[in-house]
């Protein structure tokens, strides 16, 4: 006979095991369930209120017989016959043998489905249902929820979890069946089931009739606690305490009053509370030690018992797995402080938005460290120029009219930082400052100090110098205190070598100096701005010498320059020297119609499109290259959709290609555009080739171990191509490699190089010179 589901509901069937005793008069009835699948299965399923959360929920909906049958190992109870003392993980086969004994076996296989288990073992669990303690949230939710306004969530989606989470959340079981943990001051009376609260252990003294000796001088836990008896307020009889502990997370959150003198000393406590800032992990948070401070103090005070809450993700390895010592992934602090160091590790960690899983490990690790010697090598190079000029920064004193623009915009720049960096340190966005410090460094070591090696490597002491040396020792300064909470022992190390030495008056570590304070006066924004939009053009220059594949050694007649907004076309006239000097070009060209340069192709994105055009791509694919491109790739850029033959195409779904005229290469970026001038000259390659000679010869002085101040005789052998190009440059290469002498040869040279560029054979040699220059030094 075949029935459907619903004809089936409210009939009443024999059980499988209605022998065993524990289920002599139990009833058993059909109901509907919208947790039942008719996917898969035989769309029926047996309940066991007694060992499931939502079979449990279901019998009280529908008045259903609960029977829990296991104990805490998991063994059954008295009552289950031949099931008693047996474990319900070995007892699967003899439950297939019972009911195939019976003719109710109607087919036995494996399935796999999801199902809980132990994190520290990993073997499977089962639900028990027990009598817990609980606290009824039904009225104290709504209060709660009015104290998480006054919190700053850090990320802010915290509040609106937690929010969540007190509108659904159950009643408070604050009770466990444990051996270890706050004893829970509950005692029931034996007589009539009264239960009270004990408020502390002067009301337990008071009311004690028995046990009271044996517990004096202990503290209130198992098992000289639970020898106290009390006389039942209501009838006069035995009451004795509950065996349950209390959950854990009762006990955390009552922290902030248990731990301060709340009780004794009300004054002390108040210069405590409320705590500036919390912080754990967020999954499950929300629903423990976030939500039992919370509760706790809105009972107590009706306050938030902190200021700021940042909930953080979880770290995996590099890859995003888990870490585990069995899986041979997981790495031990030790290992990692002495491999990638403490201040690498800082740095990873509060670089990275805590809301989101840290993929951490020895990779990520190296990647830092290369940002972390930035610092170390633009303090190494401060402190070298500095120790051989014997420059003091404390008697060095700099007259502000002698700083150069680019001093006055690296001093802007950090005094920025030191700003903005309080800022972020005071609202815990500690990421933030981290994406500052790392831009700082880059433009700092790439611009400012590559820009101004001349001004330190020149023999005269003269003002520029100084103040050369005071603008950098102004930003290093600034930038070790400011960072010094997160990369401690290099911002020490730094401070004690370039502070300390020089400034006895300082105090002994970093750690014990006030956080900086910035010089607003230094603060010039439009001064930033202009410096700011001649970076942006040299990076968007390299972008297209690397495009065309042209090292920046070999020198190029023109850039053309369109930027992104016309104030900016001063900008560029201004400090044009600047972007011809970083770019080694000739000259620069502004444009307001970079399609004087290029063109741009329009295609169909046919890996994305494929699918959703199928024959019609031809014909899509035609229509767009129709279309005007120009306005096309505006609208792309823009971000807006195309409509083309009856097809909606999203920006991602079009490629949008530039195509640049014979000897330019171009690129673009947020309303930039730059096209670069291949074409090379024979002029323009024999400045190539001499800027690469100073390359090889200052590498050659390094690995001879020549001092950064020595002076040299320089040979240089080669054809004549190479000598016509050394003559036409000769002050220009003996000024940068720091020779005095320069001829084809040099008697008893001190190293020397055989290479070869442009395919000329070339060989090199050096001797050092004394001061006088003559004779070795």
């Amino acid at each position: 006979e075949t029935l459907k589901g619903t004809d089936l509901l409210g009939l009443e069937y024999d059980g499988p095991f209605d022998e065993l005793t524990a289920q002599k008069g139990i009833r058993h009835v059909v109901i509907a369930w919208d947790e039942v699948s008719d996917s898969d299965g035989t769309g029926i399923v047996h309940i066991a209120p007694g060992c499931g959360k939502e079979d449990f929920a279901l019998s009280k909906e529908n008045d259903i017989a609960v029977i829990a049958p296991i104990d805490e190992f998991g063994n059954y109870l008295e009552g289950f016959d031949w099931l008693t003392g047996k474990n319900v993980q070995s007892i699967a086969p003899d439950i297939f043998s019972s009911l195939k004994e019976k003719g109710i076996l109607y087919k036995r296989d494996q399935i796999t489905h999801r199902y809980p288990t132990c994190w520290r073992h990993g073997t499977e669990l089962v639900f028990r249902l027990v009598d817990e303690w609980f606290i009824s949230m039904d009225e104290l939710r709504h209060e709660i929820a009015e104290v998480v306004d006054d919190i700053q969530w850090i990320p802010a989606w915290g509040r609106e979890r937690e929010l969540d989470w007190l509108r659904n959340m159950h009643d408070w079981m604050i009770s466990k069946k444990r051996y270890w943990g706050l004893s829970l001051p509950i005692w029931v009376c034996d007589a009539c089931g009264h239960f009270e609260v004990i408020g502390g252990k002067e009301e337990l003294k008071k009311r004690a009739v028995k046990g009271w000796e044996d517990f004096e001088g202990h503290s209130p836990h198992k098992p000289y606690i639970d020898k106290v008896e009390i006389a039942c307020s209501k009838c006069g009889g035995v009451s004795r305490r509950i065996p349950d502990v209390g959950n854990p997370w009762l006990d955390a959150g009552i922290v902030p009053y248990s731990t301060l003198g709340y009780l004794s000393n009300r004054e002390y406590w108040k210069q405590w509370f409320p705590a500036d800032f919390v912080t754990e992990s967020l999954p499950g948070q929300f629903r423990n030690w976030f939500y039992s401070l919370l509760a706790m103090s809105t009972v107590l005070e009706k306050k938030a018992p902190f200021k700021t809450l940042l909930g953080h993700a979880l770290v995996k390895d590099e890859h995003g797995n888990d870490m585990h010592k069995s899986a041979g992934n997981a790495i031990w602090f030790e290992d990692a402080a002495d491999k990638m160091g403490v201040d690498v590790m800082r740095w990873i960690f509060t670089a990275h938005n805590p809301e989101n899983n840290l993929n951490f490990g020895y990779g990520p690790a190296d990647e830092i460290r290369k940002k972390l010697l930035t610092l170390w090598n633009m303090y190494s190079f401060y402190i070298t120029y500095a120790d051989l000029d014997e420059y003091n920064p404390v008697t060095g004193k700099v007259d502000r009219d002698s700083l150069t623009d680019l001093d006055r915009w690296a001093l802007s720049k950090v005094y920025t930082f030191v700003k903005e960096a309080r800022e972020d340190y005071d609202s815990y966005h500690v990421e933030r400052l981290m994406r500052k410090f790392e831009l700082l460094l880059d433009i700092l070591s790439n611009w400012y100090v590559r820009r101004s090696r001349r001004r330190f490597w020149k023999s005269e002491n003269d003002s520029d110098k100084l103040a050369a040396y005071f603008t950098l020792y102004t930003a290093l300064k600034n930038i070790i205190l400011t960072m010094a909470p997160i990369i401690p022992f290099v911002a020490e190390e730094i401070y004690q070598n370039m502070v300390l030495s020089v400034d006895k008056n300082a105090p002994e570590s970093i750690h014990l100096n006030p956080f900086p304070e910035a010089d607003e006066s230094c603060i010039d924004e439009a001064l930033s701005e202009r410096i700011d939009t001649i970076i942006k053009i040299v990076e968007l220059g390299r972008s297209a010498r690397n495009k065309a594949n042209i090292r920046t050694r070999q020198p190029l007649s023109n850039i053309i320059v369109k930027p992104a907004r016309k104030s900016e076309r001063e900008h560029i006239l201004a400090l044009k020297d600047q972007i011809l000097e970083e770019l080694n070009i000739k000259d620069v060209t502004l444009t307001e119609n970079p399609q004087d340069y290029i063109r741009f192709v329009i295609k169909p994105n046919y890996k994305l499109l494929g699918q959703k055009l199928g024959k019609d791509m031809p014909v899509v694919a035609r229509a767009l290259a129709e279309l005007n491109a120009d306005e096309t790739a505006e609208k792309v850029r823009r971000g807006e959709s195309i409509r083309v033959k009856g097809y909606t195409l999203e920006p991602s779904e079009i490629q949008v290609n530039m195509e640049e005229q014979p000897n330019l290469a171009a690129v673009e970026d947020k309303g930039y555009f730059l096209a670069l001038n291949t074409d090379l000259t024979p002029e323009l390659k024999d400045e190539g080739l001499i800027r690469d000679l100073i390359r090889h010869i200052q590498t050659l002085r390094k690995d001879a171990g020549f001092r950064v101040e020595d002076r040299i005789h320089l040979g240089i052998q080669g054809p004549d191509p190479v000598k016509r190009a050394v003559q036409a440059h000769q002050d220009y290469l003996m000024t940068e490699t720091l020779a005095d002498e320069l001829s084809e040869t040099v008697d008893y040279p001190e190293a020397t190089k055989a290479l070869k560029l442009d395919g000329a054979e070339i060989s090199m040699m050096i001797k050092r010179l004394s001061k006088e220059g003559t004779g070795n030094g």
